[in-house]
This record gives structure tokens, sequence and C-alpha cells, in this order.
């Protein structure tokens, strides 16, 4: 299976990613580095796919790799020549982010559109995704979809598929 297809695979379980920071600059929030990672990287790994994030030549780096084949995608940004090592490791964390979040077109919840339109629900804190022990689980015990999201958030992609599963 070619890199592009374990992509394609894993990005129909990640979903969306919550937001879990607050910036009080912008007044706004956004899905941190460690938000990320937890959302993408055990779903990754499911695909055979090996997450990295080096700085090499003055650029931070986000790599995506085949554990199989070796094939690589990546994305990287030109690190800003900054002195302060506190500010220079918080403009990594930044681009380690932005690389990550653009390498597989994450998008983030949008908090602001869920309060308006209150359609939906507050994010749980784990996201339920197809061949976990939890997503086994909950299908064999044909939990509600309505009970399933009192306990975790679901991607309308595996949402539909755990509405085929349980029918």
């Amino acid at each position: 299976m070619s890199i592009y297809k374990k992509l394609l695979a894993a990005k129909k379980q990640i979903g969306t990613v919550a937001k879990n920071a607050k910036n009080p600059h912008f007044k706004n929030t956004y899905a941190d580095i460690n938000a990320l990672i937890e959302a993408v990287e055990p779903i990754l790994l499911e695909n055979g796919l090996v997450l990295l994030q080096p700085i090499r030549e003055g650029a931070q780096y986000t790599e995506i790799i085949d554990a199989e084949t070796g094939d690589k995608i990546e994305s990287y940004l030109l690190l800003p020549n900054i002195p302060d090592p506190q500010k220079l490791g918080s403009a990594v964390t930044y681009f380690r982010r932005y690389t990550l979040q653009s390498l597989l077109g994450l998008k983030a919840e949008d908090d602001d559109a869920n309060i308006a339109s209150k359609s939906q629900p507050t994010p749980a804190v784990k996201w339920l995704n197809p061949n976990t022990a939890q997503w086994n689980n909950a299908v064999e015990k044909k939990v509600s979809i309505d009970e399933v999201k009192k306990h975790y958030s679901i991607s309308s992609i595996n949402e539909a598929l755990y509405l085929k599963a349980i029918k």
C-alpha cells in the first residue's frame, strides 16, 4: 500500500481536532501541539506511518514516513533568527504546530460557530475512532450515537461509519 493510501486511511480517522488552549493576546482558542499529536500520532502509527519533527538547516520540519517503504512527505518553515532561547523555543513549538496542521490539512474545531449554532455537543476529551477497543466495544453493545457523543468526540465520517456498523 502506498504512503498516500495510508495517509488517506489515517485522514478518514482523524477528523477535527478540538481546540484546547487560549491565546490571551488575541482572545482566541487553538489546538496546541500536544493536542494535535495526541489526535494524530496514534492513528498514523495504526496505519504504519511515523511522525517526526526535526530541526534541520535552520528550518522546522514535519515528516510523515511510511515505516515499510521509507517513503515520506514533509512540510517545513524556516526558523527566524532569534538569539533568545526561550523565544526561539516558542517559535519552534508554533512552527511544529503549523507544519503538522498544513501537512495533514487538519482543521480545528470552530468553537465560535459551535457556540453560535448550539448544534454540536461540548467536545469530549477523547476521540472515538474505528478499529480501536472503544469503538469495537461500543459497536458490539450497539451503543446509541447520542450516548457515544456523551463520552467521545467523533468526526462526521466516523459517525456515519459507526451508525452503519451498529445497524
